[in-house]
C-alpha cells in the first residue's frame, strides 16, 4: 500500500475549495485529514470532501500530532507569520504563491523551515504541468533557433472587487503579487537564466491603491529579452510565446489548462512556414500535491525549488523599485542568507 503524507489546510480559501482539494482527492500519495476556520461553511466544505476533522483555529491544527504537512492559501502579508508557526510544530509547509512579500521575507521563512527540518515549497503549480518541460526540449532542440525574446500575459477581470483580498495593500493585494508573479516565474524557468535588470510600470486602482495592471521588461546577461503584462482588469489571457532566430512557439493555455482539462497545446511556427501542434495534458494541482508529498516521503526537497522562491522574490522586489524610481533597476544578485542558497 503506498505511503499517505497526512494534510492539514488552513482556511477555506477558493483556491483549497476549488482546485486543491480535489486535487488532494485525486493525488495518490497525499490525504488531508483536517481543515481549520471559522468560516461556519467550513463543516459544509469537510463534508463534501470527506475531511475527518475540523478545528476552529489554526493552532489547534498545527498542534494535532496526526498531521504530516500543510497547505496554506492565506492573503499574501500572513504567509510568513503562518508558515514560521507550521515549521515550528514540525509540519512540512506548501504555501501559495507568493510565499512573502519580499525576499528577505521569504528568507527568513525558509531559515525558519529549515531550522525545524521541514520541507518548505512554493505552490507555483502551473510548472508541473508537462507542456513546460516539451517547451524546454524544443528550445534545446534547435528547432527555433536561439531564443531572442520571450513575452508572457497573464489577466483576469476581477469580479465584486469591494473587500476582496486582492484589492487590500495590507494584505499583499494587487496584480503584480497576484499574477505578475506567474509571468515571471515562468520567464525564468522557462529560459532557466536570471534577469540582470527590469523595468516596469503600473496602473492603479483610484479606491484601493493596489496596482490593478504592471507591464515590464526584463533584460538577460546573454542577450535575450522578456516582456511580460499582468492584470486584474482585463479579460482572461493565459500565454506566453518564445521568438527564435529560425521559429517562434506560442503556448496558449500557459497557467490554467485545468479550463480545458488539463489539454494544452504548443503550437510552433518555423522560418519556411511550416505550423505543427503538440498537445500535452497534465492535472497540475494533483501533479503538484504528489510531488511536493513525494518529496515528505523522500526526506528532501531539490534547493533549487527552494532557491527560486527568494530569486523570483528578487526580481518582484526591483520591478516595485522601477515603478517607483520610474528606471531600470538592477535585480540584486546578491548572496542569500540561507545556508546552501
Amino acid at each position: 500500500m503506498t505511503k499517505l503524507v497526512r494534510w492539514g489546510i488552513l482556511s477555506t480559501a477558493q483556491i483549497a475549495q476549488e482546485e486543491l482539494l480535489p486535487a488532494f482527492i485525486d493525488a495518490a500519495n497525499a490525504e488531508v485529514v483536517a481543515i481549520a476556520s471559522s468560516n461556519p461553511k467550513v463543516k459544509d466544505i469537510s463534508m463534501k470532501f470527506g475531511i475527518p476533522a475540523i478545528y476552529e483555529s489554526y493552532d489547534e491544527l498545527l498542534d494535532d500530532p496526526a498531521i504530516d504537512a500543510v497547505y496554506i492559501p492565506l492573503p499574501n502579508a500572513l504567509h510568513s507569520q503562518w508558515v514560521k508557526k507550521a515549521a515550528e510544530k514540525g509540519k512540512h509547509v506548501l504555501c501559495e504563491k507568493p510565499a512573502a512579500l519580499t525576499a528577505n521575507e521569504a528568507e527568513e521563512m525558509i531559515e525558519v523551515c529549515k531550522k525545524n527540518g521541514v520541507i518548505f515549497m512554493e505552490a507555483f503549480m502551473y510548472q508541473f504541468h508537462p507542456q513546460h518541460q516539451r517547451v524546454k526540449e524544443i528550445i534545446a532542440s534547435g528547432e527555433i533557433g536561439d531564443v531572442k525574446i520571450m513575452k508572457v500575459s497573464l489577466s483576469f477581470f476581477l469580479e465584486n472587487r469591494a473587500g476582496n483580498i486582492r484589492m487590500k495593500t495590507e494584505l499583499g493585494g494587487g496584480s503584480l503579487y497576484d499574477v505578475g508573479c506567474y509571468c515571471i516565474h515562468s520567464i525564468r524557468n522557462i529560459l532557466d537564466a536570471e534577469p540582470r535588470r527590469v523595468f516596469a510600470s503600473n496602473q492603479k486602482d483610484p479606491e484601493g491603491q493596489v496596482d490593478m495592471s504592471v507591464a515590464g521588461i526584463m533584460e538577460f546577461e546573454n542577450g535575450i529579452t522578456a516582456l511580460f503584462d499582468a492584470a486584474m482588469d482585463r479579460t482572461r489571457i493565459d500565454y506566453y510565446e518564445i521568438i527564435g532566430t529560425q521559429g517562434s512557439l506560442r503556448v496558449p493555455r500557459a497557467f490554467v489548462p485545468q479550463m480545458f482539462n488539463g489539454e494544452a497545446p504548443i503550437v510552433i511556427n518555423t522560418m519556411d512556414g511550416i505550423q505543427r501542434e503538440e498537445k500535452l495534458i497534465g492535472h497540475q494541482y494533483v501533479l503538484e500535491v504528489e510531488y511536493f508529498s513525494q518529496c515528505v516521503l523522500d526526506g528532501g526537497m531539490p534547493n533549487q525549488m527552494v532557491e527560486n522562491t527568494v530569486r523570483n522574490l528578487k526580481v518582484i522586489d526591483a520591478c516595485f523599485e522601477s515603478i517607483e524610481k520610474e528606471t531600470f533597476v538592477n535585480v540584486s544578485s546578491g548572496h542569500s542568507m540561507i545556508s546552501g542558497l
